[in-house]
């Protein structure tokens, strides 16, 4: 890596590593995910069947959850387990979520469709899962995947002029987090157009690859208008997440916090467009 080319972009990496929108920020991409219903070519048709969409297509939740505390001073990951606080921490979490799942009596918050439990290949991150899972009996788990383990998925502005190192390291490791970034969120395949749903013309990615790793992955409930999913994963992995879901610069990432077993929460519309509900909130309203 030559001195030209690390400083292609304000002097601080290059350019090349800079993520280019489809859309100039802050105009919003409205076929991010691939999914966009196919235009009937009549503008007030299309008005309609987004109204219709908005009214009765399925929402999508997804709750980021980080690891809990870790031994750090281990250089191996099988060796990073989690401290005794942190297995408090998953399991306060666990208790939450489940209260989040079940609904409370009364209140007209009924129980939530929760489909599926994720979590990166990493050892703290998979101790917290099973920690957290132990609460939620009966929901699917999947296959640990390293795409969501921890990395650097972006350069990060205000920052420094990034090393050779740290320009291999993200030329390294920001094509896995995003294509774990694609592979987990979507708008509801329920809402895709017809033609979509057959397989006639564009066929989302997104499909094929969850359909692969989870092919018994859970069905939508009668009637259920939403759908909740849990990613349990790594502090950078999810700011990075919630950059790109929000269609925000990613080299924004650091700008965020995330705490050990806190709960990041976005939800996907039917009609694609996203919101954040919970940035890092706590995982026990007695903390």
């Amino acid at each position: 890596m030559n001195a030209s080319e690390k400083g292609d972009y304000k002097n601080l990496f290059p350019k090349r590593q800079l993520w280019q929108p489809k859309f100039e920020y802050p105009l919003w991409d409205p076929d991010w995910d691939g999914m966009e219903p196919i235009s009937t070519g009549n503008k007030e048709e299309d008005r309609r069947r987004k109204r219709q969409l908005r009214k009765d297509g399925v929402t999508r939740h997804i709750i980021l959850i980080r690891h809990g505390q870790y031994n750090e001073k281990e250089s191996l990951d099988e060796n990073r387990k989690l401290t005794p606080l942190g297995r408090e921490q998953a399991d306060y979490t666990g208790r939450r979520l489940k209260e989040m799942i079940d609904g409370v009596d009364g209140t007209g918050f009924s129980s939530c469709n929760l489909k599926v439990v994720r979590v990166s290949n990493m050892a703290r991150a998979k101790e917290t899962a099973d920690i957290i899972a132990s609460h939620l009996p009966g929901v699917m788990r999947a296959e640990p995947d390293p795409d969501l383990n921890e990395g650097r998925p972006a350069h990060n502005i205000p920052g420094s002029s990034a090393s050779s190192s740290t320009i291999e390291k993200t030329d390294d490791q920001h094509p896995r987090i995003e294509a774990a970034f694609r592979r987990y969120f979507y708008r509801a395949k329920e809402n895709a157009t017809e033609n979509r749903i057959n397989g006639i013309g564009d066929t989302n990615e997104n499909d094929k690859n969850e359909n692969a790793k989870d092919p018994n992955s859970g069905e939508q409930k009668e009637g259920s208008r939403h759908e909740f999913e849990i990613i349990v994963c790594h502090a950078n992995v999810i700011r990075y997440f919630l950059c790109r879901a929000l269609q925000m610069p990613p080299e924004a990432w650091l700008r965020l916090c995330t705490f050990n077993c806190s709960l990041t929460y976005l939800t996907i519309r039917p009609t694609g467009t996203v919101s954040c509900r919970m940035l890092g909130g706590k995982y026990s309203s007695e903390n």
